[in-house]
């Protein structure tokens, strides 16, 4: 009996089992994910949320740290001159900066892809990513220097300005003691008396070192009268040793002033003009009879010494200019990974339909290219944001005012100046600036993830 009721009994309810250990998707235990991942949250709140958290209490204090004062420090930030001029200066380094690294890198990547050494040319246009800021900082100080002998970009840009305006030869030049000549204002001479036809002048000068006359100077000549016409001699009234050489007398040893303009004047009007020859000899007409005879400013001219590229003016775009050096590259190769991408089919497409080469980089290319572009975009802006090294190094101290960024205002503030609160205060207002590209940026991610 008591096995028929155990036969056709039916089973109770199973015994609940003891629950297991949750895993994660990698299947390993959450308690021990989160041991392996605890170091990594201490270095992260050490290293990262306590020093913004930190700044951000410190910006609510004065620069002793012991009074609360609100928002002092922030309005700080509108205020005072300094900030504003780096404030004016971050948003033109995050408009100009950005854009013309990507444009330059996106031109790049695009003109190299055909050709065979396409390779080699990103290989050196990518090569100042390895250079530090500092170095590079250093490098375009020298490149900026004001004297064309130092400064590469002065170098160029006064060899280009002389190659069409030619530079006076005689800058230092001026008459010496009993000199025919007196100024004539604006750096001009003319000489004190007229001149007959027939006669012979002199016009002696002083002033420029024997070593520094041009390559075409030839030993000065005493020029001869002639019938109808006047004649004269400009050169360099100096001859080395004391007591050597006659005043306003053309001697042996002295070098003529090739090139020297001379112009005849007559009731303030130049009524003739001549170049002395290489020995300093010059021939005027008839026409210059009884006319003052003038040399020129434009013969005295300071020799063009090109820009001022660290001045107040250039300061920023110069250093914007060092910063695409080093960036450039560092868009070319991204867009070149995305170019690489890009179906050839549809670039072939548009060719076949009678698209131009230009319609195919607007209208195909750079549309397909727009996610890298972004990219390129948004991390140079994060990058430009937080900019000191090359300010720090490449302006010097008398346009450093001029030139300055949050960044290296942050700097001054808070070790120059000692006022850490305003110096906390730049830094909380830096990451709210990050914070926005950041999340921009992290959308687009996540958009092309969906896709």
């Amino acid at each position: 009996m008591a096995s028929a009721t155990a036969a056709g009994s039916s089973p109770g309810p199973a015994a609940p089992q003891a629950p297991k250990s949750r895993r994660s998707v990698t299947g390993t235990r959450k308690a021990v994910a989160a041991l392996f991942l605890l170091p990594a949250l201490v270095l992260l709140g050490a290293l990262v949320v306590y020093p913004i958290g930190y700044s951000l209490i410190r910006s609510f204090y004065d620069q002793s740290g012991d009074s609360f004062t609100g928002f002092d420090n922030y309005q700080a930030l509108f205020t005072d001159d300094g900030i504003r001029t780096a404030l004016k200066n971050n948003v033109i380094w995050v408009v100009f900066a950005p854009t013309v690294a990507t444009a330059l890198g996106l031109i790049f990547a695009v003109l190299t892809e055909r050709v065979r050494w396409g390779t080699a040319f990103k290989l050196v246009v990518f090569m100042p990513m390895a250079i530090s800021m500092l170095a590079a900082g250093i490098i375009f100080r020298l490149v900026y220097d004001q004297d064309p002998d130092k400064g590469v970009a002065n170098a160029v840009w006064v060899g280009v300005h002389d190659t069409f305006a030619e530079s006076s030869a005689f800058p230092k030049a001026h008459p010496g003691r009993e000199s025919p000549l007196e100024p004539a204002g604006g750096g001009a001479f003319i000489t004190k008396e007229p001149v007959s036809a027939g006669q012979t002048v002199v016009l002696p000068l002083v002033g420029v070192a024997p070593d520094l006359m041009p390559d075409g100077a030839e030993k000065a000549a005493a020029a001869r009268p002639e019938d109808g016409k006047i004649t004269g001699t400009t050169w360099q009234d100096f001859t080395r040793g004391k007591g050597v050489g006659r005043l306003n007398g053309v001697d042996a040893a002295e070098l003529g002033y090739a090139g020297m303009k001379i112009e005849a004047v007559k009731d303030g009007e130049v009524v003739a003009s001549t170049k002395a020859s290489g020995d300093g000899t010059f021939s005027l007409p008839a026409a210059a009879d009884g006319a003052l005879l003038r040399l020129p400013a434009d013969n005295f001219a300071e020799p063009y010494n090109g820009l001022s590229w660290l001045g107040p003016s250039l300061v920023t775009p110069a250093i914007i200019g060092s910063y695409v050096w080093m960036w450039a590259g560092f868009a070319m190769v991204l867009i070149a990974a995305g170019l690489a991408g890009v179906p050839r089919e549809l670039l072939e497409a548009a060719r076949v339909d009678g698209a131009n080469e230009w319609q195919v980089f607007r209208r195909v290319t750079v549309p397909l290219l727009a996610p890298v572009l972004a990219v390129v975009v948004v991390t140079l802006m994060i990058n430009v944001l937080k900019v000191f090294d090359l300010v720090f190094i490449i302006a010097p101290g008398s346009s450093q005012d001029d030139a300055n960024v949050l960044a290296l205002e942050l700097y001054r503030k808070g070790f120059a100046s000692a006022q850490p609160g305003i110096a906390s205060a730049i830094a909380v207002f830096l990451l709210l600036l990050v914070i926005p590209v950041m999340w921009f940026n992290v959308r687009r991610l996540r958009r092309e993830v969906r896709r």
